[in-house]
């Protein structure tokens, strides 16, 4: 899907319609808490598809994707009028993972910064395994012999 202007303001203008339809014109029961997150339009306009996420369990997630297939024709008809272009999109619905990912790294950084702290806390007051600073450093008698060939 590419992202030439014409399809960007296409896709802006599908999202705003769906979001106005989600919550104005679809009354199917098994729509749960919806939010439509983003649409991308392929760059002969000819399919859109649109981002969502639904706040709840597993199952009003199902129920959310069965009444979006079903509201499918309804919502590219709308599509169609309020856009005014020959040929109107076909529109897939797909389930946004972003928050799961999210959550899921959100978590994986909180486990990281626990286990670090566990280590500062362990190493607190312990002796280094060998000397402090590993690093080799020039001796200060060779920089005393530097100054004196000057």
């Amino acid at each position: 899907m590419t992202e030439n202007p014409r399809s960007k303001r296409l896709a802006d203008r599908i999202k705003v319609i769906v979001a106005q339809m989600l919550d104005t014109r679809i009354k199917d029961p098994r729509l749960g808490f919806v939010t439509v997150t983003d649409v991308r339009v392929t760059g002969d306009l000819q399919m859109a598809s649109v981002f969502y996420t639904v706040y709840g369990s597993d199952e009003e997630r199902a129920g959310t994707a069965a009444a979006l297939d079903s509201a499918r024709g309804l919502i590219r008809s709308e599509v169609g009028k309020q856009t005014g272009i020959r040929l109107t999109p076909s529109i897939d619905f797909h389930l946004d993972t972003v928050p799961e990912t999210s959550a899921h790294l959100t978590a994986a950084l909180d486990e990281a910064r626990r286990r670090d702290e566990e280590l500062v806390a362990l190493r607190a007051g312990k002796p280094f395994a060998g000397e402090e600073d590993p690093y080799k450093k020039p001796h200060e008698h060779d920089e005393d012999l530097d100054e004196d060939e000057d």
